[in-house]
């Protein structure tokens, strides 16, 4: 068994066995009766570190300016917080929704904190701050897993998308947390390179498996891209049917997958936002759908207060009414 696999186990507890447990058999009952029912909390959350990044990725809300929300650092206080009202249920935490997590100052804090309170952590990065110091620190906090993105196996390729950013010094900062973790012999964290298949990128595939092979990496992840404007065709559209998530149907573009009037994301990921907003989901780049305010409100409240619920029951009800929903590949 890999031993990412059994960390992760070695961190769960009776009581998040049995969250786990609520949180799924509710969301099967919801289905069946077409009501939400709510017996558990959230087993895995996407706190977001902060708003900010430093690229300009032309699919990205964030990187198109297009998110309206304050692009500030989640306050150190809030996060203690809520991560005392998580530790006992959750299993899982993302320290990423949007934004670049490593321009929060207090990041390996934040990672030290959910450490010490025996959750499994991950964070997923564009890796353009994996100097040899950070690195240190990154191996040192306890972090369990690390996403680094690199869409390209060219500098000309990588910055089609990437713009704003550096193919060698992602490399670089790729080579730094290798050999720090192998020269202090950790087994954390488990390092997945990602890509991201672009029709501009999408003949790099093989390069990209020998090229992760080369660095040392622990596992890859090639995944599909969410285009937005998909309908008529995306420039940045993948021909490659495997990973493409759109298909055409009577000359326009639509999810291949279809979409079914339910969402296990709404019974299972609490997602907060770095100024303390719970949205219903990472979808919802803005938080436009706000549930709560966790600055204000008890985490518990929020996920079985009335707005998550009256959003579960619109979910139920039909999923396509809700805009955030219509490119999902959930």
């Amino acid at each position: 068994m890999p031993h990412d696999i059994i960390n992760f186990i070695k961190k769960l507890t009776f009581r998040k066995v049995f969250n786990i447990f609520l949180a799924k058999s509710s969301f099967i009952v919801s289905r069946i009766i077409r009501k939400p029912v709510v017996w558990g909390l959230p087993y895995a959350y996407s706190i977001e570190p902060t708003g900010a990044c430093n690229l300009k990725c032309p699919e990205c809300p964030t990187g198109l300016g297009q998110v309206k929300r304050v692009a500030g650092v989640i306050n150190p206080q809030l996060y203690t917080s809520v991560v005392d009202q998580i530790r006992d249920t959750a299993s899982y935490l993302m320290l990423y929704l949007q934004g670049e997590p490593f321009i929060n100052p207090n990041l390996f804090k934040m990672i030290e904190i959910a450490d010490q309170a025996n959750i499994y952590t991950c964070i997923s990065t564009n890796g353009h701050y994996l100097d040899e110091t950070n690195a240190e620190r990154v191996v040192a906090s306890g972090l369990d897993r690390i996403i680094i993105s690199l869409d390209g196996t060219t500098s000309e390729t990588y910055v089609k998308y990437r713009r704003g950013g550096s193919f060698q010094v992602v490399l670089s900062g790729i080579r730094n947390l290798v050999a720090v973790k192998r020269s202090l012999k950790s087994k954390t964290p488990h390092i997945i390179l990602q890509f991201i298949v672009f029709k501009n990128n999408q003949h790099q595939l093989k390069d990209f498996k020998q090229l992760a092979c080369e660095l040392g990496v622990d596992a890859i992840s090639v995944k599909t891209a969410q285009l937005y404007h998909f309908e008529q065709g995306n420039e940045r559209m993948t021909d490659l049917n495997r990973f493409s998530r759109y298909r055409k149907e009577h000359g326009q573009f639509i999810l291949k997958k279809k979409l079914r009037n339910r969402c296990r994301r709404l019974w299972s990921v609490g997602v907060i936002t770095s100024d303390g907003i719970m949205a219903p989901c990472c979808y919802d780049k803005n938080a436009d759908y706000r549930m709560g305010d966790i600055n204000h409100e008890p985490l518990v409240a929020i996920w079985k207060g009335s707005s998550l619920m009256q959003f579960r029951q619109s979910i139920l009800k039909n999923r396509k009414s809700v805009d955030i929903c219509r490119n999902c590949n959930e």
